[in-house]
């Protein structure tokens, strides 16, 4: 169906923010969930679209092919007309753990929806555009910013639903461990890679549960760091190990990047481990003193191709600004 508005936007802006992938919650999948998943909204990376009026659909900018077929699909998908010009001025680094397939997917979504009246509905759009399909955290993360967790996929097709979100402390502050010579798995690749992982044993899955609603969720609520890092970093070595086999045999996909993690630890850092699929890493420091001194430990010891980058948590959720009006 055909969608018309009596005043229809010239343009439309959306930027949306990267995210940390925390760690998965069950991999046992006993219960009939599966995954649920711990994701964390950050200021480091955004993407950036706007959607203007145009007389046929272009695209340019960055990723432009994928934002090509996100946007032909969507539009397809609400039928609407696509005959708009799609500018992506900035995006967050692909295939890198910072949830950038989703942001785009979802940016663009929205674009189109304010665009053309309809209300926003990040949810659906991630289900229409094949995002969310173990995480529902990408999804919450555009609407929500902070602290998410979302229990996983139950027996429908539904994006997994969000059970816990909070505001993140904000004199905390995150160090991305950078590797851009290397691509996390994605794809066909990562298909695989879950096709060959058994399941987690339950005490494990057990153990992932606790410590996220006993000890990382109560943390960020009290400001308490050090239990926060503690119960970050547990979750980090139980699902490490569990996909060690399939990314090279060890927790970090980058080498250099586990490195460059280890020295953190050695001067301090908490709650550190490796975002999704990597090779992004991350730690976390109590202030931005203290993030600036764990940066300076490591600048100078880090491997030539990797950075580390000090960013915050963002506590609110993407950025939705529309041009002017015209009267259609």
């Amino acid at each position: 169906m055909n969608l018309e508005r009596a005043v229809k936007l010239k343009g439309v802006r959306v930027a949306a923010t990267a995210r940390l992938h925390l760690g998965f919650l069950d991999l046992n999948f006993s219960l009939g969930r599966r995954f649920g998943s711990i994701g964390l909204a950050i200021d480091a990376f955004e993407t950036c679209v706007e959607l203007r009026e145009a007389s046929r659909f272009e695209v340019s900018g960055e990723e432009r092919e994928r934002g090509a077929r996100l946007a032909l699909q969507i539009a397809g998908s609400l039928g609407l007309n696509a005959n708009e010009e799609l500018i992506i001025s900035r995006a967050i680094p692909a295939h890198a753990g910072l949830g950038s397939g989703t942001q785009l997917a979802i940016a663009i979504a929205s674009a189109f929806r304010q665009l053309f009246g309809l209300p926003l509905d990040a949810r659906s759009d991630a289900r229409l555009l094949d995002r969310g399909s173990r995480s529902g955290v990408g999804a919450a993360l555009f609407e929500l910013g902070g602290l998410v967790v979302d229990a996983g996929i139950g027996s429908s097709d539904e994006i997994p639903p969000v059970v816990a979100r909070m505001n993140f402390p904000v004199d905390w502050r995150i160090l991305l461990i950078l590797d851009p010579r290397l691509e996390g798995v994605h794809g066909d690749a990562e298909k695989q890679a879950f096709a060959q992982l058994p399941r987690m044993s339950a005490d494990l899955a057990g153990e992932l549960c606790r410590r996220t609603v006993m000890q990382i969720l109560p943390a960020v609520a009290e400001t308490d760091f050090a239990a926060f890092g503690q119960g970050v970093s547990r979750v980090q070595e139980i699902v490490g190990a569990y996909f060690a086999p399939v990314q090279g045999g060890g927790r970090f996909a980058s080498a250099a990047v586990g490195s460059i993690a280890q020295q953190l630890a050695a001067h301090g850092a908490s709650g550190i481990g490796q975002s999704s699929w990597g090779p992004t890493g991350f730690a976390f420091a109590r202030d931005p003193d203290h993030a600036d001194f764990l940066a300076s430990r490591v600048r100078d010891a880090s491997d030539s191709g990797v950075r580390v980058k000090i960013c915050r948590a963002r506590n609110c959720g993407a950025d939705i600004r529309e041009g002017q009006q015209e009267t259609t």
